[in-house]
This record gives structure tokens, C-alpha cells and sequence, in this order.
């Protein structure tokens, strides 16, 4: 009875761990970044004209639903990106200067550069975001980490201005996609 019991606590636990599932991509309600647990604050489909191209999750330390107190949140963060479809490094990073682009100003972007190569750099050595990859932007609270499938790769990024940067991207005043930016902030 006691086995049949655990068992069933569990069964029940494990149906719990994922939040939400967005085009048939499961999203854990919590995960981890630097030992630290976050919950996911939301998540949607990036559509790029009629393709689906990835899920992405929002996970932070406490739930928030205004651009503002997410980009001021102090601690660690994940933007968790699940590609559903094949993409080319090149075009990847080209996607994530022009949402950088549209929001921040050219001086912004300017001292943004040094940052933006090195994160180009490291998509051109993976050469492709294939389909059912797991890309993940973290801020470890020190610097912005590309992981890949759960690995890290390439060198951290020194400066939470460009982790703020790359989270306007879906957030800021001119996101990549508004029924996105809604479903991240959780409205």
C-alpha cells in the first residue's frame, strides 16, 4: 500500500513539472541557472511570415507581467529557445542584431558590438540551430551564457546591459512579434 502510494505521489509530481506546452513543445515550470531556481513567467510561438520557427520560455526568479520590473530583476534568468525548425547560424544571429537593433538606439548598439560578435562568433561555430535544438540565453548574474542542449558554449558575456538588450528584443517597444511579448509577460 505504502509502494502504491509513493507511486502514485510520484506519478502526481512528475505531471507537475511541466507548465505549459506551447505548438507541442513542453516547458518545465521551474528550472535552474548558477543553483538559483526560476519559474517560467511565460512563453509562445515565433512565427517569421507563415513558419514556425521556435518556443521560447521566459524564466525568472519571481513572477512579472511589466517589461520594466523584468529587465530591472535582480539575480539569474533564462531565455529558453526550442527551435522548431533548421536555421543557419548566420541567419540566427542576423534575427537577433536586427531585434537588437529596433530596440536600442544606435549609441546603445554601438557599445553593444563587442558583445554581439562575440555571441555571433559562438552561433558560427555551431553552425546551425537545428530543429528540436534547446537554446538557451541565461544571465548568471555576471554575464550572458549561451547553453546549448544543456552545455555551455562559447566564452560568458561580460555586461547585463546586453542580457537586458537581448531580452528587448521579445519585450522591448518594438518586439520581434506582440502576441509574443504578451505571452512572456504572462497577460
Amino acid at each position: 500500500m505504502q509502494k502504491l502510494l509513493l507511486c502514485a505521489l510520484l506519478a502526481l509530481g512528475a505531471l507537475g513539472a511541466t507548465a505549459a506546452e506551447v505548438h507541442g513543445v513542453k516547458l518545465d515550470d521551474k528550472t535552474q541557472v548558477q543553483s538559483r531556481d526560476l519559474v517560467l513567467n511565460g512563453a509562445g510561438l515565433r512565427k517569421r511570415i507563415i513558419f514556425n520557427v521556435y518556443v521560447i520560455g521566459l524564466y525568472l526568479p519571481e513572477k512579472k507581467n511589466d517589461v520594466a520590473a523584468v529587465l530591472s530583476l535582480a539575480g539569474p534568468k533564462r531565455a529558453s529557445i526550442h527551435m522548431l525548425r533548421d536555421v543557419g547560424a548566420h541567419t540566427f544571429t542576423e534575427a537577433l542584431v536586427e531585434g537588437l537593433r529596433a530596440n536600442t538606439s544606435e549609441a546603445e548598439y554601438k557599445a553593444l558590438e563587442p558583445s554581439v560578435a562575440q555571441l555571433s562568433a559562438t552561433m558560427a561555430e555551431l553552425k546551425e540551430a537545428k530543429k528540436g535544438m534547446n537554446i538557451s540565453l541565461d544571465w548568471t548574474g555576471t554575464a550572458t551564457q549561451l547553453v546549448v542542449d544543456g552545455k555551455a558554449a562559447g566564452k560568458p558575456i561580460a555586461g547585463e546591459e546586453f542580457y537586458r538588450a537581448l531580452l528587448k528584443i521579445w519585450l522591448g517597444e518594438k518586439p520581434v512579434q506582440d502576441d509574443l511579448k504578451k505571452s512572456l509577460l504572462g497577460t
